[in-house]
């Protein structure tokens, strides 16, 4: 196996080279027809989600800096030219036609970090006909898993009622890119930081961690590994206290802070893992205080999600912060939103899909958003694009790029940070429950309602 081939295999496959080809074929056989054909018309596509998942009551927009770089630097390289044109029968001047490809198109979107609802656009592209199509299966995988995985921690953060959140879920996650992703949506959305490094050096999230039950194994006793690792790692101590006995190891802890604390250092927090987390946490809590270390936090970690964190706090747990693995990382309860990518207008006019429970709205749109006198959400109205604005509401798609060139600069996760903890305290508050809440209105405009009805009158006939 070459050095370059080992590479990959070890550490993935998809490079800014030969992104362009992440792709389903289809998209390039339908492409390959449509140039045959010369329809290469303008051409308007929206992606959005068709409908709320049962147990979500709003969804957040992620993943737009990537897919927007996909757009700048798309290319379609010699290497799979050569493989495509080996083994389909895709035309000459077709492969040609991709060796020179640039979008060019022009996208709005909803900025990332803004709360939405369905069936409100998150995308909406125009361009070359060819150009829009080619992009949707990279856009989908783009918005699908991170806007799953920023609406799955954004509901954590808000069940931990301003207590931090962790992500810790680097080795549940499907892969080393669902990994990067999972880290960098759940701070988005408001998690204090990661355990994973690398996430940490790229994104710039503050990374966070303990040490293993085997760590405190390898030694001969638990205070002994305590010591260890205080005078190992002095700055950032917390300690795992559940090895053996969880409130013998929390009488360690505080013995191993009393000896910190005479060389001028500070334990940082403990870490509880398993058993009863409300009657550990307040016996852990008291014994602390008692011992006048009222600054060391408690972690908790263990199979937790958004109705467990809910759970514990209305128990009276005693808690910091929560360290939460496989139920963010996989979003178990609802793991794909199922985003499409369709069709809306091209030069003959508006398109609408009419096919059973998955029915389109035609036209190029915009959403607008009316907020209440205290900036609470109100309700979203999707209109059509060219539709005067109505007084008082906010315009929630932006343009980003003109042209297949970035409009200003690159959205920073900074900015959707901030953007996503403004707008999830501008939730009506039943929305803000983790269960038991209410439905947020998303009304069409007049004139998307009298375009829909033409556009379904017509497709009718098709």
């Amino acid at each position: 196996m070459s050095s370059e081939n080992r590479d990959q295999a070890v550490f993935g496959w998809v490079t800014s080279d030969n992104m362009a080809w992440l792709t389903d074929l289809y998209e390039l056989t339908m492409a390959d027809s449509m140039f045959r054909q010369n329809r290469n018309d303008q051409a308007s596509y929206d992606l959005f989600v068709r409908s709320l998942p049962a147990c979500r009551a709003f969804l957040v927009a992620a993943g737009l800096p990537q897919a927007l770089a996909y757009l700048r630097d798309m290319r379609f390289d010699e290497a799979g030219l050569d493989y495509l044109s080996r083994v389909r029968c895709l035309t000459p001047r077709f492969l040609d036609y991709l060796s020179e490809f640039r979008f060019s198109g022009d996208v709005w979107a909803l900025p990332e970090g803004e709360v939405y609802f369905p069936p409100a656009p998150l995308l909406r592209v125009t361009g070359p006909r060819i150009e829009v199509q080619l992009i949707e299966s990279f856009l989908l995988n783009t918005f699908n898993a991170q806007s799953m995985w920023a609406s799955k921690a954004a509901r954590m953060v808000l069940a931990a009622q301003g207590r931090g959140v962790i992500d810790m879920s680097l080795r549940r996650d499907h892969g080393m890119d669902a990994a990067m992703k999972v880290a960098r949506a759940s701070y988005l959305a408001g998690a204090v930081g990661t355990s994973n490094v690398l996430a940490g050096q790229v994104f710039g999230i503050p990374t966070y961690g303990t040490m293993a039950h085997a760590y405190v194994m390898s030694f001969d006793s638990e205070i002994a590994a305590f010591r260890a690792f205080a005078e190992d790692c002095p700055t950032d101590v917390v300690l795992l206290i559940d090895t053996y006995d969880t409130l013998r190891g929390a009488d360690h802890a505080v013995q191993v802070a009393q000896e910190m604390a005479a060389r001028g250092q500070q334990l940082v927090g403990v870490r509880i893992d398993s058993g009863d987390l409300v009657a550990l946490s307040r016996a852990v809590r008291a014994k602390l205080d008692a011992a006048g270390l009222d600054k060391v936090r408690i972690l908790l970690s263990g199979d937790l999600d958004e109705y467990r964190i809910r759970e514990l706090l209305i128990q009276g747990t005693q808690v910091n912060s929560f360290g939460i693995g496989t139920n963010l990382g996989t979003s178990p309860d609802d793991p794909s939103l199922g985003a499409v990518y369709k069709l809306v207008e091209d030069s003959a006019g508006p398109r609408a899909k009419l096919s059973t429970g998955k029915a389109t709205l035609p036209g190029r749109k915009q959403v607008w958003r009316f907020h209440g006198p205290d900036g609470t959400m109100l309700k979203d109205r999707i209109a059509l694009a060219d539709e005067p604005a109505p007084p008082d509401a906010q315009p929630l798609l932006v343009q980003v790029l003109r042209g297949g060139e970035i409009v200003g600069d690159m959205p920073t996760l900074a900015e959707a940070r901030e953007r996503c903890a403004r707008r999830l305290g501008q939730l009506p508050p039943a929305l803000r429950q983790i269960q038991g809440y209410g439905t947020y209105p998303v009304e069409l405009s007049a004139g998307l309602e009298k375009l829909r009805a033409q556009a379904y009158a017509n497709a009718a006939k098709a």
